[in-house]
């Protein structure tokens, strides 16, 4: 009897243990499933709720590109029947593996993101929130969005768009067979990025946001894109306002005819003698991708006449641009990141030798094409009596001539006619998570802001960030989404911000724990002698 006994509350406990694990197992998939079902225009979708955020993943925004979609602009998404699964992140666009994005050899790439603020209440999505779309860097040949977890945005009550969009030459390759199919060729994922911000217009409205309210916003690559919808009339009445963040690296781009020139080289090289579109979309993503150009730069926007009529400089300078407010800004050692990957990663430490640095400038020069002289920048950067090292100088040299006074001639421009907020990032020790340690300190390096933004692994997160970083990363969510909000960074809870303009130069200098605003950043960064350099 006692053995029986002990048999029926053994059977009783494990079903008690089952129920509990039954019971745990559907409140857990609650948790991950509740997010509703969103109707958009082409087919209803069902996306996962977190403790902060519904996220509907990746949702298809244009067809996929492949076979004879390859090489040509984005094309309408199928209606599908049902709720689609949106609960995960879909393919990012084809790339080889870099320590800024996974590899990938898919062209079926062209989904978004859509994150909203979970009403815990149960009632329902907020209306007309402010929309922000997140364009990703990498170059334009690396990146994804599905490396951006925007909660900290999302929690001041704004919807995040992540979006991927074509790279490499699958997305910026111009020839003139292409040319001839369309009358332009070349900027495919600037092309992708109008289509997301066409499919924002007609369905953020559905996930509570405000069409009428959309900000653009992008690091690196991201910020080159930003600024060339800000110069395409294509974009015109997509977005409302806009944030460049070290995006000034490449304001003058190369005509339709130069691009064309160098798709033609690219095709001899993959095999396509005969110069046809027909050869160009039969090979294999593998061979585009392991024969595509590496050098920092070398792919990119052109001037096709309808994506980009002008070059984006010469777009802001005349005002022919989509006149909406704007923040520009950089971090205080761009250069440091490339410093590595460019250079000490290749060379290795000696090569920032005291008597090496004539050498290293001179080839810097040259290989960057940069409007000046080795001899002037040597008079302009001189190293410091007694420095053993010269990477500093080469950072500084890198960071002025590339990002720092372009992006500071960016802001000229547009705060001739539009609204104008100017940042630097300035945390000497932000963390690193691209690439190890290196024979000198990175400090404000390109792509070190992102990590203040977004919740993300990959990018750094905020761990491990000191009390004072996490106090600049709250007064940067918040300059960001009530920029979002109204066209303007300023608010109750941070300190000033002034606009920047040409009598001025106000600049906001974000440095923990509490951003304070400058006026020396010209002189910081030696932009008299660049802008002498390239008026020269």
């Amino acid at each position: 009897m006692i053995r029986r006994r002990n048999a029926v509350a053994g059977a009783v406990a494990k079903l008690v243990v089952a129920a509990i694990v039954a019971s745990i197992a559907i409140l857990a998939l609650a948790a991950t499933a509740l997010a509703g079902v969103i109707p958009t225009d082409k087919g209803p979708v069902r996306g996962i709720s977190t403790a902060e955020t519904n996220q509907y993943l990746g949702i298809p925004y244009a067809k996929p590109p492949v076979g004879n979609l390859r090489w040509r602009a984005p094309s309408p998404v199928p209606r599908w029947n049902g709720p689609r699964d949106a609960t995960t992140f879909a393919p990012h666009c084809a790339q080889v593996e870099s320590p800024f994005g996974s590899a990938s050899t898919s062209e079926d790439c062209l989904y978004l993101n859509v994150f909203t603020p979970n009403d815990k209440k149960g009632k329902g999505h907020a209306k007309d929130l402010p929309v922000m779309v997140w364009l990703h860097g990498g170059g334009m040949v690396v990146g994804e969005s599905d490396d951006y977890d925007p909660t900290r945005l999302v929690s001041q009550g704004r919807i995040v768009v992540t979006l991927n969009y074509r790279l490499g030459y699958l997305g910026f390759l111009a020839h003139s067979a292409l040319s001839a199919e369309a009358g332009a060729s070349g900027n495919y994922g600037l092309m992708d990025q109008n289509a997301a911000l066409r499919w924002v217009q007609r369905n953020i409205t559905k996930f509570g946001g405000d069409p009428d309210n959309v900000t653009i916003f992008g690091e690196s690559a991201g910020g080159l894109s930003v600024h060339s919808q800000l110069a395409s009339p294509l974009a015109a009445g997509l977005f409302d306002r806009a944030i460049v963040q070290s995006g000034a690296y490449s304001l003058q781009q190369p005509s339709l005819a130069t691009a064309e020139g160098r798709g033609a080289s690219f095709a001899d090289t993959v095999g396509c003698t005969d110069q046809t579109a027909a050869c160009l979309r039969s090979v294999p993503v593998e061979t585009l991708l392991a024969n595509q150009p590496t050098t920092e730069g070398a792919i990119g926007p052109n001037r096709d006449g309808r994506v980009l009529p002008q070059s984006i400089i010469d777009a802001f300078q005349s005002g022919q641009f989509n006149h909406v407010p704007v923040v520009e800004g950089t971090t205080h050692d761009e250069f440091s990141l490339f410093a590595y990957t460019n250079i000490e990663a290749t060379f290795g430490s000696f090569i920032w030798q005291r008597q090496l640095y004539p050498f290293v400038v001179t080839t810097f020069v040259q290989s960057l094409g940069l409007p000046t002289t080795a001899a002037a920048v040597l008079a302009e950067y001189p190293l410091p009596s007694g420095a053993t090292s010269s990477a500093a100088n080469v950072i500084a040299i890198g960071t002025d001539a590339l990002f720092a006074c372009p992006a500071r001639r960016s802001a000229r421009a547009l705060s001739q006619f539009v609204p104008t907020f100017a940042y630097e990032f300035n945390d000497p020790d932000a963390p690193q998570p691209f690439v190890p340690a290196a024979s000198f300190d990175y400090g404000a390096f390109h792509a070190s802001e992102i990590a203040s933004l977004f919740d993300s692994t990959t990018l750094g997160g905020h761990a491990p960030f000191t009390p004072d970083q996490e106090a600049l990363a709250a007064a940067m969510v918040r300059y960001w989404t009530q920029f979002a909000a109204q066209g303007d960074p300023n608010g109750a809870q941070t300190p000033q911000w002034p606009g920047f303009t040409a009598g001025t130069e106000s600049v906001q200098s974000l440095v923990p724990p509490t951003p304070k605003t400058v006026t020396n950043f010209a002189a910081d960064h030696h932009c008299a002698f660049w802008d002498a350099a390239l008026a020269g």
